[in-house]
Formats: C-alpha cells, sequence, structure tokens
C-alpha cells in the first residue's frame, strides 16, 4: 500500500515538503494555552501543520488531543496563545470564523447526522444553505461524494437505516461536501465496532491520497504507520514528541512515549 500511496501523491505533502519552508502553514498553534477552571488542559501547544500535511496525533485519554483539535475550528476557545487556520487567526470575530469554518471539515466520535433527514439532504443540507448551491448542484456534488465513500445506494435512507460505519462514512462525505481545504477528525473510529473500523479507515486512507491537509487524533496505530506524514505525541496537555512515524514507532526518545506505545500495541 505504501508503494502506491506514495506514487499517487505525486503532487501531494511528499513533492511539497521541498517548498515547505516558504509556504504559508495550514494550520499553526502558538503557544496555545487553555484551562477548565483550575484544570490546565493544554500547556504551550507549538503545532505547525503544512498545506497537504497529514499529521495523526495519538495519547492517553485526557491528554489534550480532542480539545487541540476542537479548538482549531473554535468548538473550544483556548485562553492564551494564537491559532491561524488558512492564515486567518481565530479570534471573537464571528466573520473570520464563519469563514474558517467554512474550509475546514470534522468528523466526531459520534456522527451527528440529523435523524429527520436523508442520508442525501444530510449532505446537502450545508452546501445549501452556507454555500449558497443550487440543490441540483448540491445533491450531484453529495452523490459523487457518497460514490467515493462507497455508499451511493444508501442516498435516499435515513441514518437509522445504516451501520454505525456507514453513518460514520456518511459524515465524511457530508463534511467534504462543503469543499473543505482542511479535514479535522476527532478519534472517528472509537464509537464504532471492530468489524466497522476497517471501512472508515479505507475511506480516510483515500482521502488522504488527494492530498488534503488532515489532522486526525486517533489510537490506530496501523493508520499512522500508513497514512501519516507526521504522528504527534501528546500526554498531560502537552506536546511530547513529534516526528515521522518510523521514528515515533521505532524510536521513542522519551519514556512517556515507550509507556504509551508499550501499552497500545500490546493490545492491538
Amino acid at each position: 500500500m505504501a508503494s502506491s500511496m506514495s506514487a499517487t501523491m505525486e503532487d501531494g505533502p511528499h513533492l511539497a515538503s521541498a517548498v515547505r519552508a516558504d509556504a504559508p502553514p495550514a494550520i499553526l498553534l502558538d503557544k496555545v494555552n487553555k484551562w477548565y477552571g483550575a484544570l490546565h488542559v493544554l500547556r504551550d501547544i507549538n503545532l505547525n501543520v503544512a498545506t497537504g500535511e497529514r499529521v495523526v496525533v495519538c495519547g492517553p485519554s485526557g491528554s489534550g488531543k480532542s480539545t487541540m483539535i476542537r479548538c482549531i475550528n473554535r468548538l473550544e476557545q483556548h485562553q492564551e496563545g494564537r491559532i491561524v487556520v488558512d492564515g486567518m487567526e481565530l479570534t471573537d470575530d464571528t466573520r473570520s470564523l464563519d469563514a474558517i469554518r467554512r474550509e475546514v471539515g470534522m468528523v466526531f466520535q459520534s456522527f451527528n447526522l440529523f435523524p429527520h433527514l436523508t442520508i442525501l439532504e444530510n449532505c446537502t443540507l450545508a452546501p445549501i444553505w452556507v454555500r449558497r448551491m443550487p440543490k441540483k448542484e448540491a445533491e450531484a456534488l453529495a452523490m459523487d461524494y457518497l460514490s467515493r465513500v462507497k455508499i451511493p445506494e444508501q442516498a435516499k435512507k435515513y441514518p437509522g437505516q445504516l451501520s454505525g460505519g456507514q453513518q460514520q462514512r456518511v459524515a465524511i462525505a457530508r463534511a467534504l461536501c462543503m469543499k473543505p481545504k482542511i479535514m479535522l477528525f476527532d478519534e472517528p473510529t472509537s464509537a464504532l465496532d471492530p468489524e466497522m473500523i476497517k471501512e472508515v479507515l479505507d475511506t480516510m486512507v483515500m482521502l488522504a491520497d488527494t492530498g488534503m491537509t488532515m489532522i486526525c487524533v486517533t489510537h490506530e496505530m496501523g493508520f499512522a504507520r500508513q497514512v501519516a506524514d507526521r504522528v504527534v505525541f501528546m500526554d498531560r496537555g502537552e506536546v511530547v514528541e513529534s516526528g515521522i512515524p518510523d521514528q515515533i514507532f521505532n524510536d521513542p526518545k522519551t519514556d512517556r512515549l515507550k509507556g504509551f506505545l508499550s501499552q497500545i500495541l500490546r493490545g492491538h
């Protein structure tokens, strides 16, 4: 898979690595701090994600992974530091926030589909209302993405008629219908039965092949090895280590990462 993937990524992040120094980052976190009351959940987070880069964030529960990714599109508000997305800094200005959210797709642990709308209606809602896309164009776009995630035949069904894996693939297609520049995944397989995880990961591998900028919080280490340009390990609200998958998995530098890997890989 790795060899075919590198071939499909010729104009993606691997070629882009030569120009990354000059290109503005897709996402920049600069000394980001966040508290929940007295609990310091993000501690001086620094993260620079290049356009087209695929970053997997891992770490134990409670390490701040999901909080960090939710701060990137302001579902959570940070108290200190800067977050810049697609050249726009996250502030309290609702206009800039709306502009950023139009460019950033997000897929959650729970599918968050509207149960009273069909799959097609779930996918066309935002393009029609936010992008002002004509209904026929939105439906054609939705069917294209439902085909890409291999469930076009489910378009007229309701979410409750689909399996968990199918619903998560719908959630991915729905996010893609907004044509985002960046995709964020917050543990997209954690709510799924084991037999459904592979179909969702396969969909994400397909998406990674397109060269889209991605940040994925996940415990799926096989996915991280296969897809990530970089793996970021978080613990206790800090970025402890960051590097290419080979270095992270085969030559971890800190005892905290070594301990985490020994626990999680033992379970696989």
